[in-house]
């Protein structure tokens, strides 16, 4: 590490021996007391000097003592070596204490992962979180290989080695633009949306939602009728939602203000059920305190029983 002037450069060590020789005013003993030979102490301080431009010590067969200007370096030496000696304390410091986590929290527009992490995070300070976006499968790749700790989707159809808890029953609706005759009702059946053109995601990327649409349609008697085309998050089927004739089926915990977008729930309900996802091998401290934070959390805001709320979806209200 060094001090830079111009294209000069003034190492820690360097002020770390002059310090020493300062306090020692004895090039023998400053040189035991930093481990190196007393040639190379003396070489050090020379290139000081030359970088500084003044003389720091005077030297005598007899005595070595400080310049006025040696005098003057000392003091912001001292001063520079005791912030850096801070600064890597304090470095140290929050490295020991810091528990970290890192978290997918599913599509942005849902509000159930960030409640979660700001409750943990208040009750534990010093937790610091790192978030991603991630699909479900995507999320228990990240979890088999280390890259999250905690995940969150239906866990219907978790592999082996990863762990689920049911912490919110979410009532689901339909999303509809503000002119089509859906947005008209309090609440829709399933049974009507049959020939409406829903959009959904890839298969590939949400295999467990579009399997609870497919299914939830399949108990009402029809089959869904697919949107042309996908949308990897609820922003983007809300814009194809405003713009051509089709609806999306969306949780009621999505926060998610777009104009011209009305949201209807879905009767008889249907309720999606979110899990937390952690490695079942995973005791840490801070996935714990996650996991805590969603119960707690669940048991206040009843998220396990009924739940009338829609999303915040044209200004509508919710819970």
């Amino acid at each position: 590490m060094s001090t830079r002037g111009g294209d000069r450069g003034i190492e820690l060590r360097q002020l770390r021996y002059f310090v020493t020789l300062a306090e020692e005013l004895h090039f023998a003993r400053a040189a035991a007391r930093e481990h190196i030979v007393q040639s190379a102490l003396s070489q050090q301080i020379q290139r000081l000097e030359r970088l500084l431009g003044v003389v720091l010590v005077e030297r005598t067969t007899h005595h070595v003592r400080l310049t006025p200007s040696g005098a003057v370096f000392l003091s912001q030496a001292r001063s520079v070596l005791r912030a850096v000696d801070r600064a890597v304390a304090a470095t140290r410091s929050a490295s020991a204490d810091a528990e970290v986590v890192r978290v997918a929290i599913g599509d942005a527009s849902l509000d159930s992962m960030p409640q979660i992490l700001r409750h943990a995070q208040y009750n534990r300070p010093g937790l610091v979180v790192h978030r991603t976006e991630a699909t479900v499968p995507a999320q228990y790749r990240m979890l088999a290989e280390g890259s999250i700790d905690v995940g969150v989707g239906n866990a219907a159809d978790a592999p082996r080695g990863i762990a689920s808890e049911v912490f919110r029953l979410d009532p689901m609706g339909v999303l509809v633009a503000q002119a089509h005759p859906l947005a008209r009702a309090a609440a829709v059946s399933v049974a009507d949306l049959d020939g409406l053109e829903l959009v959904l995601a890839e298969d590939a990327e949400a295999p467990e939602f579009n399997e609870f649409v497919t299914s939830m349609c399949a108990a009402a008697g029809f089959r869904p009728v697919r949107f042309p085309g996908t949308a990897q998050s609820i922003r983007a089927a809300a814009y194809l939602v405003g713009e051509r004739e089709c609806g999306a089926i969306v949780p009621a915990s999505c926060d998610l203000l777009m104009p011209g977008l009305r949201w209807r729930p879905l009767e008889p309900p249907s309720l999606f059920p979110w899990s937390l996802l952690w490695r079942a091998d995973d005791a840490t401290p801070a996935v714990r305190a996650i996991r805590r934070a969603a119960a707690a959390l669940s048991a206040k805001l009843d998220w396990l029983g009924d739940d009338a709320g829609g999303p915040g979806i044209a200004h509508q209200s919710h819970r």
